[in-house]
This record gives C-alpha cells, sequence and structure tokens, in this order.
C-alpha cells in the first residue's frame, strides 16, 4: 500500500461526473426558460412602444396636427418607417415631430421586419393590404407557455 500517493480513484471520478452531469442537466431547462421569459418581456414592450406611437400618430391626425390626412389612410401612418422619419406639423415650414426614435427590433425573430396590419385588413389576416398602419405583430410561428401564438400578441 502506497500512502504518498494522493489522487482520485475511478469510482470518485465517476461519481464526481454523474453529479456534474446531473445538475447540468437540471440547469439547462431552467436557463433556456429565463431566456425565453426575457424575449416575451422584450416584445411585449416593443408593441407597446409601437403601437402607443401609432396612437399618437392618430391622435395628431385626428386633431389636424398633421395636415390633411391622405385618402385610404384613414388617419393612420402609411408605413411604419413614418413613425421614425417623422411628419412636418400642419402650419409649420420645417417642424417636424417623431413618433419613435427607431423601430425596435422584433426578440422572437431577431430583425427589424414586423408583421403589419391595415384597418382594412382582417384582424386575423397575415398579409398586409397596404392602405396604412394600424396595428403590429411578430412573424413568428412559435407558441408562448399558454398556447398562444406570439402572432396574435
Amino acid at each position: 500500500m502506497r500512502g504518498n500517493e494522493r489522487g482520485l480513484t475511478l469510482v470518485e471520478l465517476i461519481v464526481a461526473f454523474t453529479i456534474m452531469s446531473l445538475l447540468a442537466a437540471m440547469a439547462v431547462p431552467l436557463a433556456r426558460a429565463k431566456v425565453r421569459r426575457e424575449k416575451e418581456r422584450e416584445l411585449r414592450w416593443a408593441l407597446r412602444e409601437i403601437r402607443a406611437a401609432i396612437d399618437k400618430y392618430k391622435d395628431y391626425c385626428d386633431q389636424q396636427l398633421l395636415g390633411p390626412p391622405k385618402l385610404g389612410t384613414e388617419c393612420y401612418p402609411e408605413r411604419l418607417e413614418v413613425l421614425v422619419e417623422g411628419v412636418r406639423l400642419a402650419g409649420t415650414v420645417d417642424k417636424k415631430i417623431r413618433f419613435l426614435r427607431r423601430i425596435p427590433k422584433d426578440p422572437m425573430t431577431n430583425s427589424y421586419d414586423w408583421g403589419l396590419r391595415s384597418i382594412q385588413d382582417d384582424p386575423n389576416s397575415t398579409s398586409w393590404g397596404g392602405q396604412n398602419v394600424f396595428d403590429v405583430y411578430t412573424k413568428s410561428t412559435e407558441r408562448a407557455a399558454d398556447g398562444t401564438p406570439y402572432s396574435e400578441w
């Protein structure tokens, strides 16, 4: 018997490796759930921000602050980019109002490409009529934990 030798036996290594594997296997689903919750939170925030900007644009247009609305737009922006580019206020030469600093990134698709609906479109439509931007949705086909598609949020 060698008393001065130090180290682990094969059995001790196997037990330690098994315990580490079990702990890692338990941590991965928790990490995935946390990442998913964070993406859902970011999606809610982005949708709220864009929809608030659309509503503010509509309010300004209804009050005739943006000049006469274009035919068929129903006082909604023609494109999503109009909220970032800004619109000249009625009766001014150089004063523009912007409703968004930038279009938020869709955390589910990791792109700036949002699904759009016009006021004339069917509420469940996935194709945009192009007349105006009444609502936005994510183009992700994934579902939330409760089973609802993210595109219906």
